[in-house]
Formats: C-alpha cells, sequence, structure tokens
C-alpha cells in the first residue's frame, strides 16, 4: 500500500487541481519514504478533507488509471463540502460512511467470542441463562462508557483501565474541536463548538433553538446543526405522524430530538469520567440521562446505513394533558414497529398503548434490562372523551440485543 496523509503535504493542492493523476502519481513518488506506485499497489489518501482539490480529482484516477485502486479517508469532509465549489465525482467514487464500532464488534474485539454467538443466534423463544444475562448487563456497562470509537475499544481491549479510555476520548474530542476552525469557513466557531457540546448533553430531547443560543437566530443554530448531521457528528431522529410507509413521507421537519456520535463521546462531554463510571452498577448507569436512548439509537442508526432512508423516526403527540412519546419508530419488511427504550426492566407503556390505539399496529419493541419474553397485552386505552380496548403483541428484548432486531421481528411473522 502506498499511503500519504495529507494534512502533512497541504502543498499539493495545485497538483491535484490540475487533474492529471499520472503527473500527480510522479510528484507523489518523490515524497520522503512514498516509494513506487504501480498497478499492484493500493494508493490511500489519508485525512483528503485537509486538500480540498484532491476529492473531485479522484474521478480522473478512476478515468485515466482504471488498474490502479485508490482510497480516501476523512473526517468532518462535510464540513469542507459545505464551503467549497466544485463537482463531485458522481458515479465513480463508492461512498462508504464508517460509524461506531457495535457492541458485538466490541466484545469480539475483548475475545469474549462465546457471547457474541449467543446475541448473533438468539432467536424469539430462546432462553438467555442468568448468569449470561448479567455479564452481558457487565459489558454493556462497560460499553456505555468505551462507547464504539476504534481507538477507545483498542486501547480498553488492551488494558483493560478505563482510565486509559478517558485518555482516548478527551483526544478525540480536542480534535474534533481543533478541526472545527479549519473547516467552518465564515461560521463562528464558538457558537459551532456550543451546539457541538449542547447536543452531546441533550440528547433524546426535543430541539428547541433558544435552548441553543438566545443571541443567535434561530436560522443559525439549524444551520450549524445541519451541518455537524451532514458531517455525522449528530444524527436527527425527526417526528413522523407515522400515518403510513414510508415513514418519511409524513415527517415533520420541524420537531426532531438529536442523537450524537458515540455514546462514549457523549459520556465524555457529559463529564461522566471514569472514576464515576468504575463505581456505579449496571442500574445505575443506564438511569443516568439518556445513555440507553443514544445507545439504542446509535445502534439503529447502523442498522439503516446502507438504507436510502437513514433518518431515525419516532412519534410525539403534545398536548395539555395528553403527552405521549414513542422513542423509536421503525419499518421492518413493511410494517411499522414502534421501539421504548426504558432504563430499568419495567416502566409505564402508557406512550405505546396510546401509539397502537391510534396507529393500529398489532406489535410493540421494548428495550429493557430485563431477559427476553413475549407477551399479549390488553388494556383500556382514553381517546378523547372515550376509551377503547387494544391488543398487541410486546416483545421485550434486553439492550444487549438491539442488533438482532429486524432479524426477530421477521422471525415473528414465519
Amino acid at each position: 500500500m502506498a499511503a500519504i496523509n495529507l494534512e502533512r503535504h497541504t502543498d499539493l493542492s495545485s497538483a491535484f487541481e490540475r487533474n492529471d493523476p499520472k503527473r500527480l502519481i510522479d510528484l507523489l513518488e518523490a515524497l520522503p519514504n512514498m516509494g513506487a506506485v504501480s498497478s499492484d499497489s493500493l494508493l490511500f489518501f489519508d485525512e483528503i478533507q485537509a486538500v480540498p482539490p484532491a476529492i473531485p480529482a479522484l474521478r480522473y484516477f478512476y478515468e485515466d488509471m482504471r488498474r490502479l485502486p485508490v482510497m480516501a479517508a476523512g473526517s468532518l469532509l462535510e464540513f469542507v463540502l459545505a464551503d467549497h465549489q466544485f463537482s463531485m465525482p458522481v458515479g465513480r467514487v463508492e461512498y462508504l460512511h464508517m460509524g461506531p464500532m457495535t457492541l458485538t464488534e466490541f466484545l469480539d474485539a475483548l475475545g469474549e467470542n462465546k457471547l457474541v454467538t449467543i446475541i448473533r443466534t438468539f432467536k424469539l423463544g430462546d432462553t438467555i441463562d442468568p448468569v449470561v444475562h448479567k455479564r452481558l448487563l457487565e459489558l454493556l456497562r462497560s460499553y456505555f462508557f468505551v462507547g464504539g470509537m476504534p481507538e477507545a475499544v483498542r486501547t480498553y481491549a488492551q488494558s483493560k483501565r478505563l482510565r486509559d479510555v478517558s485518555e482516548v476520548h478527551n483526544s478525540i474530542i480536542e480534535t474534533y474541536r481543533e478541526d472545527f476552525p479549519k473547516y467552518i469557513g465564515s461560521r463562528k466557531l464558538a457558537r459551532i463548538q456550543a451546539v457541538f457540546n449542547f447536543a452531546a448533553r441533550n440528547v433524546g430531547n426535543k430541539v428547541k433553538y433558544s435552548q441553543f443560543s438566545n443571541q443567535d437566530k434561530s436560522a443559525t443554530i439549524k444551520a450549524d446543526i445541519e451541518l455537524l448531521c451532514m458531517a455525522r457528528v449528530l444524527s436527527k431522529v425527526v417526528h413522523s405522524h407515522c400515518s403510513g410507509l414510508p415513514l418519511q413521507a409524513d415527517i415533520d421537519e420541524r420537531v426532531y430530538k438529536l442523537i450524537f456520535l458515540d455514546v462514549g463521546l457523549m459520556n465524555a462531554i457529559c463529564g461522566l469520567g471514569w472514576d464515576t463510571i468504575a463505581q456505579m452498577t449496571i442500574m445505575q448507569l443506564i438511569n443516568e440521562g439518556t445513555i440507553a436512548e443514544q445507545y439504542i439509537g446509535q445502534h439503529l442508526q447502523d442498522m439503516l446505513s446502507t438504507s436510502p432512508n437513514r433518518e431515525l423516526t419516532y412519534w410525539l403527540r403534545e398536548g395539555r394533558s395528553n403527552n405521549a412519546e414513542v422513542d423509536y419508530v421503525l419499518a421492518i419488511e413493511g410494517q411499522i414497529v414502534p421501539v421504548e427504550v426504558k432504563a430499568g426492566t419495567s416502566g409505564s407503556l402508557k406512550s405505546l398503548h396510546q401509539f397502537v390505539s391510534e396507529k393500529g399496529v398489532s406489535r410493540a419493541v421494548r428495550f429493557d434490562t430485563g431477559l427476553p419474553s413475549r407477551q399479549s397485552v390488553t388494556t383500556r386505552v382514553r381517546q378523547g372523551s372515550n376509551t377503547a380496548d387494544i391488543d398487541y403483541q410486546l416483545i421485550s428484548l434486553p439492550l444487549y440485543l438491539v442488533e438482532r432486531l429486524p432479524e426477530l421481528i421477521l422471525q415473528e411473522d414465519r
């Protein structure tokens, strides 16, 4: 592999602007420790966002040097794209977004192969031994702190020390903050950093622009949020009326909440340090704020990463005395599936009852810390001045089974 970190060679900008890949390779081969670039090589441009002209130049490698595989990686690319005028190499470049590692990938990194197999082969009706369940919850507790950023996972896998992971988190967060001024153009640095921090501390809450800043216009804050969402640092969970499929056709774009890039980074920004985590039980930890909702959200986001409609949705009904909110609503194989996230092993299902009553769905999912179960729910729901009887199937799953959700829903239908 012939690799070059473009942050160290920003002076190559003019060379990329010539759109002549053969001449560019001659120049690259002259760089220190570069060596020859042949058709047997993999040419890798790291930190491509540091040299914006390199992005549209990728098309000319495809057109003029098809036998040479070329790969590029970078962070905050959308910041660059939003502030530069050039045509994207559409149809000539394949895009892949790398999100945080999932829980099972985290367990793989720790060598917990048996537990990974239990998760990946679980079927509704299977029993999970309470000892295994407890072990998985303990490791889930570790994941809530470590998160899925590869460097943080590698550090924890090697040292098993939460203090070391805290240092990695702080480094990643500072890198983001230091990178903002390089790529945000004319945007106010202090404001976008404040949006970054505020969003991490308010995951799962309906966004009100006045909460972010009482000095800036709503349109300005909205634009900053949109930019961070484009860069996948934040993700929107948009309110859908859920009257039919696709869910995205029935959304109200003005009403949304946010989830952060990674649960570990979120906790670090919120000040939940390794020393605090080490003293907390699993129940104490997942009852701390909206950690469970963030965890489920980022895993649902991973499940939708290859879907044309990647935007998560939720359901919200606001009224003087009959508020209701379902944390997430998914479309799985042509079915609308409401998903509630509970921190403990129990909790009110009032919002699920209301959703089932209004939308007429036959199945709902609850994630909590209990063992998996299925039950028929029959209850009475108030509808205005009247009441109605509802019947539906409730699938309760422990939080660590979130990656299995689509397969389990399909299994239920067979």
